[in-house]
């Protein structure tokens, strides 16, 4: 299949053909470092005769998985976001995430499409630290985001994935007076978003839904978990284990995973919407689960990320929980499992805690 190597693309700096990228890559196999290693094993697959590629999901919903997407289709979701945001040819991106996982390999394809001008920089918690230089577009995951508020004027147009952004972030983002922060909600299965959230001060009260991308149209099950159906990315409608709440034919809220849901003496309970109501009040990462219970079935359970400490009962008193949201145990972990993008593994950090 065609690559859609556009004639303008740059890669740190110098304009690229085929035949030089080429060469790029395999100069980045046998002298770059891990990550750069990445990069250009992607870009020989990229760049190669086949018309799929293998992708790795990143594990934060259970184990990591190896599925196949089309070229084209990762070419269809690329000008899918191209088109979103009038990103231009010679427009500046920079790419601050592994190349191993989908997010990171979409940033490149972005940009050969696009025409872009792309910087490549080693995947860390604080991406912008010896940066000077602004740039049309990025993505980050909501860690790198709150390392780098101070210098968030350097992003004209920021896209934050790979996890939920909590309270604490998506205040100091208002505070930042940024106007052109995103987040997105899609997976590896769906190439990256297929829908996106403006975060913006004006409508901090009443927060944005999430808004589908052109060409996508949305559904609920029975379960009100959300259908994705998107034929130039997808072969089939695509039911997630997201529970939403529909706004519009084109616009949803995301309450949380059906697979977190928690039974707490007959009343279902969203561990995400707790950890929204604590989330400005607890400024360690933290997550809420649940255990089983004699009386109510399951019961609600905090796990924090650091030494044990009564410091947290007033923060629960203080969050506005009902009794069945209220966390009845609290459990502490020196250090949560983590992926590589910065999602909290609940499984295993649960089984860290509880041995499970």
């Amino acid at each position: 299949m065609s690559t859609n190597l556009h004639p303008k693309f740059q890669i740190n700096g110098h304009y690229t053909n085929r035949e030089d990228l080429i060469e790029i890559a395999y100069s980045l196999i046998k002298e770059g470092n891990d990550e750069e290693q990445k990069v250009g094993d992607f870009l020989l697959d990229w760049l190669s005769e086949d018309d799929t590629i293998a992708v790795t999901t990143s594990g934060s919903t259970g184990t990591p998985k190896q599925i196949v997407l089309q070229k084209i289709q990762m070419v269809n979701s690329a000008k899918a976001t191209i088109d979103f945001f009038n990103l231009e040819e010679g427009d500046t991106a920079l790419l601050c995430l592994s190349a191993q996982y989908i997010a990171g390999k979409m940033m490149l394809v972005r940009a050969m499409v696009a025409g872009l001008s792309l910087d490549i920089v080693p995947p860390s918690s604080d991406p912008l630290r010896f940066l000077d230089k602004s740039y049309d577009f990025c993505a980050m995951v909501p860690m790198q985001v709150q390392a780098s508020l101070d210098k968030l004027s350097q992003l004209k147009t920021l896209i934050i994935g790979g996890a939920p952004i909590n309270t604490e972030l998506l205040k100091e983002l208002e505070k930042s007076g940024h106007q052109n922060c995103f987040e997105t909600y899609g997976m590896t299965e769906t190439i990256t978003h297929i829908a996106l959230k403006r975060l913006s001060k004006e409508n901090s009260d009443q927060p944005n839904p999430f808004a589908v991308l052109p060409g996508i149209t949305i559904g609920i099950d029975n379960r009100n978990c959300l259908i994705i159906n998107a034929p130039l990315i997808l072969e089939n409608s695509m039911i997630t284990n997201d529970i939403v709440e529909m706004v519009s034919e084109k616009e949803f809220n995301w309450l949380g995973r059906y697979d977190n849901i928690i039974n707490s003496g007959g009343i279902k309970l969203f561990p995400e919407t707790i950890e929204k109501k604590l989330g400005q009040l607890i400024p360690i990462r933290f997550f809420i689960s649940s255990i089983p219970d004699e009386v109510l079935g399951e019961k609600v359970v905090l796990i924090l990320e650091g030494d044990k400490t009564d410091a947290y009962d007033e923060a629960i008193e203080r969050a506005g929980l009902s009794n069945y949201e209220k966390p009845k145990e609290l459990f502490f972990l020196p250090k949560f499992k983590m992926s590589q993008n910065g999602k909290i593994l609940r499984t295993k950090t649960l089984s860290a805690i509880f041995k499970i």
